[in-house]
């Protein structure tokens, strides 16, 4: 869907540069989370950070997408750390399981095969709960999964190289506090 976007927008005149990690901000900040003008918002948190202002809507696309992913990798090394276990697949279910983009890009910032899906994770697990609450033959977790399994399309996206989001969150981590 970007690509095509891209070449409209080429079709139309309107050059579109998809340079990756170009600006990055933190998402975990409070002012993103009210509903309002969020290319406003962003503006304003890469103007703070130094980071080059997103002007383009392919400029925001991949801010937003870059830092997200950014802070999936920080999140799932966090996480790693605090149980003492190193991952061997990230997991995207709900929405962002639809954005082939951000699946690749998570990939590649944690340096971990991501598998995305189910999208309605959540709805799901309330209906398997339920299933088994009625005597549905889920006798655990891991029975419940496999079935999730058989029945749902999952994709699978493998890491490129991980320098780049090695900088990126060096980068970013500089202005982070916490």
């Amino acid at each position: 869907m970007l690509s095509e976007c891209v070449r409209h927008w080429h079709e139309h005149g309107e050059p579109v540069e998809l340079e990756g990690l170009r600006s990055l901000v933190d998402v975990d900040d409070s002012r993103l989370l009210p509903p309002g003008d969020m290319p406003g918002r962003l503006v304003t948190l890469a103007e703070e950070s130094g980071e080059p202002v997103p002007r383009t809507p392919a400029e925001f696309t991949r801010l937003v997408l870059d830092s997200l992913a950014l802070a999936y990798r920080r999140t799932v090394r966090a996480a790693s750390t605090i149980a003492g276990v190193s991952p061997e697949v990230v997991h995207v279910v709900g929405g962002g399981s639809q954005n082939r983009v951000l699946c690749q890009l998570t990939a590649d910032a944690c340096g971990l095969p991501v598998v995305a899906g189910p999208t309605e994770a959540a709805a799901l697990g309330n209906v398997l709960v339920q299933a088994r609450t009625l005597g549905l033959d889920l006798p655990d977790l891991t029975a419940m999964r496999r079935l999730l399994r058989e029945t749902q399309t999952l994709e699978r996206y493998e890491p490129a190289s991980t320098e780049a989001w090695d900088d990126a969150e060096a980068r970013l981590g500089q202005r982070v506090v916490g």
